[in-house]
């Protein structure tokens, strides 16, 4: 029973190692993504060489399985909690909202506005750039000024120029 729960514990540590280090190699952190992709290994051989050395017991195996899908959760919550990086929305409304990009700025958000013609009339579009721990106020925001918003959501992975480059960049 206690192989059991180490097979167990070590593929959960295993999988939550590489869902950070494949979003550390997407961030463009490799420095970071190579150290940890050091203690990843360490750690998969040590659970790996667990199974192998008794493949006839199916109780190793289904451990490693549901290790394995319990790391991938965890990775993901993980992920969830680091929220690094930045998004970039963008809002399309009615042009009668069009104090929202001030509400916006002042709280702290970057927002780039202009009018533009939808298949109804006038609208306004905005890019709204926000770190991405602050996403979800950001949404409720929208959500709150202007619920009948359209809204898409990306995250950019290049920038240059303008006021928020100083901020990402320190």
């Amino acid at each position: 029973m206690e192989q059991l729960l180490i097979i167990f514990t070590i593929n959960i540590v295993y999988v939550s190692f590489f869902t950070i280090r494949m979003i550390m190699v997407m961030k463009g952190q490799k420095l970071l993504a190579s150290l940890i992709s050091t203690i990843e290994v360490f750690i998969y051989l040590m659970g790996l060489s667990l199974v192998l050395d008794s493949l006839d017991n199916p109780f190793n195996l289904a451990a490693y399985c549901i290790g394995w899908g319990t790391g991938v959760y965890m990775g993901s919550k993980i992920e969830e909690l680091l929220a690094l990086g930045y998004v970039t929305v963008q809002i399309v409304l009615d042009s009668e909202h069009n104090d929202i990009s001030r509400v916006l700025r002042e709280k702290g958000y970057g927002v780039t506005s202009w009018e533009a013609n939808g298949k109804d009339g006038q609208r306004v579009v905005m890019n709204v750039l926000a770190k991405r721990r602050n996403e979800k106020k950001l949404y409720d925001t929208i959500k709150e000024l202007a619920p009948k918003a359209f809204v898409i959501s990306y995250e950019p992975k290049f920038f240059h120029g303008g006021f928020w480059t100083k901020r990402i960049t320190k």
